[in-house]
């Protein structure tokens, strides 16, 4: 046998014995998880958030280093 036979009859089994996680259902798209949107779109704006403070300190600790200010 050769590798590549070798290699093509382990893929098939390995696919005949376990299912995708990612594919167990559809999504109910008329009818969202809210709770789940709501944490990512504030998760986002938190995240958001602290990236323009941060922003914020830098220019300001720049600023303060090169006499700036």
């Amino acid at each position: 046998m050769t590798f590549s036979h070798l290699l093509t009859r382990a893929v098939h089994i390995n696919r005949a014995g376990s299912r995708s996680a990612f594919t167990s259902s559809k999504l109910d798209t008329a009818n969202p998880n809210w709770l789940r949107v709501g944490l990512a779109f504030g998760t986002s704006a938190f995240l958001w958030g602290l990236l323009f403070k941060q922003h914020s300190t830098d220019v300001h600790e720049y600023k303060v280093r090169n006499d700036l200010q």
